[in-house]
């Protein structure tokens, strides 16, 4: 039996067959211009991801099967020598070993880029190893990133402490929404990557991806934008963005279980980091394995209904507490001073965003309001991450922005109580809100109910 080729395409049910190894030689450029599948994209994501194709399982099972295998087989010594050349590779079913390519995490790949609207993707061991990699191929010693300053704590550590002393890799931090200051940052043939977040931890700052992308282009830099706040609300690539990152371990695997990342972007892009002498997921290793590829595969459908109910409570708790006399931080209020632009740039019918903080001014208060929350009346947890079916709540200023020294904090907008809450759906709407309210009422004195 030939084994089976096919261009740009893994065809499910259709396997290598158990005689010699086949080519012949005229879709050999295929393996070298594109060693990933590529995605056509569709305005929105949840029908570009119904329009991906359907992995089968290998005896016709409606979900895919795991390839749990490191390492894979060849009929023919020459098939080899072809694969280490580039010359065949998994566009055309040929897997070496699966730290460069596995089926089953290409398979989450191809999703991922179906959600993003981008050419290829790779998925990876973990957010950060995705941001990492990434910036790690984009530039070399001596170059330069111009970045949000409100940006994740380890983002901030990466750019601040480790690029510049492991890599000489340095960071020009900016007011990512004063473009004058962004454009003026950006130095030409020097700056490689103007990297921000769609929606910024945690002050959930709404990046004008449009303008940014075009002052980017303009200056001939590669446009980086981290978008785990806000998959399926915004969509970074469509708007102009060259590269979207993910932590898939927030609200695309939705259990926090799992972590895991995800860089979307081009082929040339993905592929080059796949090179087996200057890329840098396939040289540093951040491997996904293919148990968890397979979890986050069959999650990724129902990711849009999810959001829709993250999205739709957020909202409404946002609305309500804010009556309460809280100083609340939504962009889906009005009063958000990227609200308008939030609208303009969001897909249709997803909402604005899962998250919301609460400014309770001093550390003491935030804590006094997260105890209240999680032990009297069980709205939820006390816990760094997102995404998840519960509420989170975390203090931002001394969790997951406390790389981040005072000024640092105070330039990004991160008040010392500021409460971070990935708003959960499980319950009923109304039920979590009396815990919210009960909660608000135990916790009333003389000041933390003044009107603003």
């Amino acid at each position: 039996m030939a084994e089976t080729k096919s261009r740009g395409h893994v065809f499910a049910g259709q396997k290598r067959g158990t005689g010699a190894d086949d080519f012949d030689g005229d879709e050999v450029f295929v393996a070298k211009k594109s060693m990933l599948p590529t995605m056509a994209t569709e305005n929105d994501p949840a029908a570009a991801l119904a329009s991906a194709r359907h992995e089968f399982g290998e005896h016709g099972g409606v979900n895919m099967s795991i390839e749990a295998s490191a390492t894979f087989t060849v009929m023919e010594p020459e098939t080899m020598r072809r694969m280490f050349a580039g010359e065949l590779g998994p566009d055309r079913d040929f897997f070496i070993y699966s730290r460069h390519f596995n089926p089953t995490v290409l398979n989450l790949g191809r999703l991922m880029a179906a959600l993003e609207g981008t050419e290829a993707a790779y998925c990876t061991a973990s957010g950060m190893s995705a941001i990492s990699s990434v910036l790690l191929q984009l530039c070399s010693s001596g170059g330069h990133v111009v970045a949000s300053r409100t940006l994740y704590g380890g983002t901030h550590a990466l750019l601040t402490h480790f690029l510049p002393r492991a890599c000489n890799i340095t960071t020009t931090f900016v007011d990512i929404g004063d473009l004058e200051a962004v454009k003026n940052a950006i130095v030409e043939g020097k700056t490689k990557v103007l990297y921000f977040e769609s929606m910024s931890n945690p002050t959930l700052t709404v990046a004008n991806i449009p303008e940014l992308s075009r002052i980017g282009h303009e200056k001939g830099t590669t446009v980086v934008v981290d978008n785990t706040f806000a998959p399926m609300v915004l969509s970074p690539a469509r708007l102009g963005a060259d590269v979207v990152l993910h932590s898939i371990s927030k609200f695309i695997s939705g259990g926090a279980d799992v972590i895991a990342g995800a860089v979307c972007g081009p082929a040339s892009l993905v592929n080059s980091m796949m090179d087996l002498h200057q890329g840098a997921l396939m040289l540093l290793g951040p491997t996904m394995n293919a148990k968890v590829a397979f979890e986050l595969s069959e999650r990724i459908p129902h990711l849009g209904l999810r959001m829709k109910e993250h999205c739709r409570r957020a909202m409404e708790y946002a609305i309500r507490m804010k009556k309460l006399g809280l100083k609340v931080i939504y962009p889906g209020l009005e009063d958000h001073p990227q609200h308008e632009l939030l609208k303009s740039m969001a897909n249709k019918e997803y909402g604005f965003g899962g998250l919301l903080c609460v400014d309770m001014e001093t550390e003491e208060r935030a804590n006094r309001l997260m105890h209240h929350l999680q032990n009297y009346t069980q709205f939820g947890f006390m816990a760094v991450s997102l995404g998840y079916y519960e509420t989170l709540m975390s203090c931002s200023g001394s969790s997951t922005s406390s790389e981040m020294n005072a000024e640092e904090k105070a330039l990004a907008g991160i008040s010392p109580g500021l409460v971070r809450m990935s708003i959960g759906y499980i319950g009923t709407l109304e039920q979590k809100w009396s815990q919210l309210e009960k909660a608000f009422c135990r916790m009333q004195d003389s000041t933390l109910f003044n009107k603003n």
